[in-house]
């Protein structure tokens, strides 16, 4: 299954520029999964496969660019080999993940030309405008190009492999990083404070060898409120020193993933 992310101004001037998510069957050209998101991101990618795997199951390899979402590709990292958060959610369930040139995804790039000519047309009939309109148009368009340009394979057989129940989608479609646990049972990522509860192993997205476990918060950066200091009469001398020495601090800004690409209150794992 070749997959790629194609960038442009799908709706023209009534909406933003945005990104095509594009799935392609290698051996019959057929458009398996088309999805508009706001940019290339490991979550987009994380959303539309488990869109694609939902519905189709699993193939036996996905073949894209050299995308930071499918190669490490900083120094150092014995020759851009590294594992991505895609490429460990794709290890997980058992599918390839082939990170090459994109001239050797040829399918998928000529699609591309194909859908910025016939898809920004049908989207302009339509009047779409937003990404939530664009893609409730997509399973139409789709059926009809494939009805147009599929060829019929050389080989009949269906090789996408059911999704089982040892499959975790949840568990593998989640950014994961590891931390090292203090005594007092904390752990800090991208600024956020993690306590965790000593008490029984709940549901989470902090886990230990296969377990999860609960937690709780405090946000470094999250500014205090004047509503807060009033609430709290107790704490209000200690929350206005706080909230005076934040005003006076330059904005910090946060390293990890974007949180509203995350869709989700929690952290890490995705509905």
């Amino acid at each position: 299954m070749q997959v790629d992310g194609s960038e442009h101004w799908w709706f023209e001037d009534r909406g933003p520029q945005c990104t095509l998510l594009v799935f392609v069957d290698d051996a019959t050209s057929r458009l398996m999964h088309l999805q508009f998101v706001e940019s290339e991101s490991t979550f987009a990618y994380f959303r539309a496969a488990r869109t694609y795997l939902e519905a189709w199951g699993k193939p036996v390899a996905f073949y894209s660019d050299k995308h930071g979402v499918f190669r490490v590709n900083h120094p150092g990292a014995l020759g851009g080999d590294g594992m991505t958060q895609f490429g460990r959610a794709l290890h997980a369930l058992n599918i390839d993940i082939c990170a090459n040139s994109s001239p050797a995804k040829g399918r998928v790039e000529r699609a591309n030309k194909t859908l910025q000519d016939r898809l920004v047309k049908e989207l302009r009939l339509a009047g779409a405008a937003t990404l939530a309109e664009g893609n409730a148009l997509l399973p139409g368009f789709i059926a009809d190009y494939n009805a147009r340009f599929a060829k019929a394979p050389a080989n009949s057989k269906d090789l996408h492999r059911r999704l089982g129940p040892g499959d975790d989608l949840d568990d593998a479609f989640a950014w994961k990083e590891e931390r090292t646990l203090s005594r007092a049972l904390t752990l800090q990522y991208d600024k956020v404070l993690f306590i965790l509860e000593p008490s029984e192993l709940a549901k989470a997205a902090i886990g230990y060898r296969g377990v999860e476990l609960a937690y709780r918060t405090f946000d470094k950066i999250r500014q205090v409120q004047q509503a807060a200091i009033v609430e709290n009469k107790q704490l209000g001398a200690a929350l206005a020193f706080i909230r005076e020495e934040q005003l006076r601090r330059e904005p910090e800004r946060r390293r990890g993933p974007r949180r509203r690409d995350q869709h989700d209150a929690r952290l890490f794992k995705i509905g």
